[in-house]
């Protein structure tokens, strides 16, 4: 199995202890960025905080309280999703004047990068972490749909 996106989900053999101590001091699922200043911190406040915490570690966490493994509603969730995209990209191969497979193609990867440069790849850049498994699932999913509808909608 290609595993592309192993560089952002890596194993530590400390997960028992880091899970331990998350545990311990975060109440609340969420999103957390340490370090960091209370939301009210003044602008003086948050400067020398920034400057206190140059050169450190610093860690982004998606803390969730209980693990869950039911999938089904984020599978059904991520399939309308697609589909809804998949419209999308059809809606607008069917502005053109004439569709095929070159067109489709082309259309297809323009859409999938729009979201990858604005998604993915801005997030890699801020959270330094690798986006190439993110690259990778964008140039295929996006080039094999384009394709596809290319051929579908440019038939006479």
């Amino acid at each position: 199995m290609l595993n592309t996106h192993g560089a952002n989900y890596q194993y530590t053999e400390n997960q028992d202890a880091i899970m331990e101590a998350l545990s311990a001091n975060l109440s609340e699922d969420g999103g957390y960025m340490i370090p960091n200043m209370p939301a009210d911190a003044t602008k003086e406040e948050q400067e020398a905080y920034m400057k206190e915490s140059m050169g450190k570690p610093w860690v982004t966490i998606n803390y969730h309280k209980s693990w869950n493994t039911n999938m089904g509603m984020n599978m059904f969730r991520g399939f309308v999703a697609n589909v809804v995209a998949a419209f999308l990209l059809c809606w607008l191969l069917l502005q053109f004047r004439e569709v095929d497979l070159k067109t489709g193609l082309m259309a297809g990867l323009a859409v999938g990068a729009t979201g990858y440069l604005v998604i993915s790849y801005i997030n890699s850049v801020w959270f330094e972490t690798s986006s190439v498994g993110y690259l990778i699932d964008t140039i295929v999913q996006w080039g094999l749909c384009g394709s596809w509808l290319g051929f579908w909608l440019g038939r006479k």
